[in-house]
């Protein structure tokens, strides 16, 4: 507690953040169990997808990766792929790496089951979307590092903590384009489905999911690109992966440490961006899209 009662300007100082801080001590006290439990989830979802990422060899680990961006994209980014992961193991990064993907890919799914039912939500009652949208604005304009602060103090050091102020840093685009997505679909639709007899269920699932897909995909993207620039940030408090040896390297001004740390986080985010973008180009809407506009 500070012992002054102004600020330098005169002012009376009103004690904010003494409140949040006692707010998040009550928290902590108050559902310490609840939060053990989900650090016991986390740990057990991370530490399971890091083995099958990081267990296999690499080189097989890189073909099916490269693989699924030959199925999804084609044989350049395929090609690029495997010259992306064969550098990274190269370097001797590649457990590095697959601590990092594990740790956006659990990351990004627990954002998006968040933010996706949530900007549905927002696009179907306009209440809650004038409340969500300056939580949203705050969640984005807060510097990343304050969220280190009270996911510490919550969840202890460790990559639980990573985890959760990456989901909290990632999710609004999540709700934003999902949000976006539905309020685009054309009234006249809808409207032509409730004339057939289709329930609002039957109308979000068949109609305005499908038709809002190219939009929601591009929030998926910017989830995915969001969780993997919080990297650096998750290393900080003890999580696994190239944030750490971007810290590392920060701390003992390694240079060759932090650029073979860093270019490996470039060709994960290449990869992720790419294989993300193709997905949605593959959407049916997205296809006939290009089609009428062909």
């Amino acid at each position: 507690m500070t012992t002054t009662s102004t600020t330098t300007t005169g002012l009376p100082r009103l004690p904010l953040g003494d409140w949040v801080a006692d707010g998040v001590d009550w928290v902590t006290s108050t559902f310490r169990g609840l939060f053990d439990q989900i650090r016991a989830v986390l740990e057990w979802c991370y530490g399971s997808l890091d083995t099958l990422l990081g267990g296999p060899p690499f080189w097989l680990v890189a073909l099916l990766l490269a693989a699924i961006a030959l199925l999804v994209k084609g044989w350049r980014l395929a090609v690029g792929s495997l010259v992306g992961f064969a550098l990274i193991a190269a370097v001797d990064q590649w457990s590095n790496a697959m601590n990092t993907l594990a740790l956006v890919i659990l990351a990004s799914v627990v954002a998006l089951v968040l933010a996706i039912p949530l900007g549905i939500w927002c696009a179907r009652n306009d209440r809650v979307s004038q409340f969500v949208r300056p939580v949203l604005d705050l969640m984005q304009t807060m510097p990343a590092f304050v969220y280190l602060i009270p996911t510490v103090v919550i969840f202890r050091v460790g990559v639980v903590p990573g985890i959760v102020a990456t989901v909290i840093f990632a999710m609004a685009p999540g709700v934003r384009f999902t949000e976006l997505g539905i309020r685009q679909v054309d009234r006249e639709v809808v409207e032509a489905g409730h004339a057939f007899g289709s329930g609002e269920r039957r109308i979000l699932r068949q109609i305005q999911l499908p038709l809002a897909m190219p939009t929601i995909m591009a929030g998926v993207n910017q989830v995915i690109m969001l969780s993997l620039s919080m990297v650096v940030i998750s290393g900080m408090v003890g999580a696994a992966g190239l944030g750490r040896d971007v810290v590392t390297a920060l701390q003992r001004v390694n240079m060759s440490l932090g650029f073979e740390a860093g270019v490996s986080v470039v060709i994960l985010a290449v990869f992720l961006d790419r294989v993300t973008a193709a997905l949605a180009d593959r959407s049916p809407v997205a296809r006939a899209l290009r089609t009428t506009d062909a």
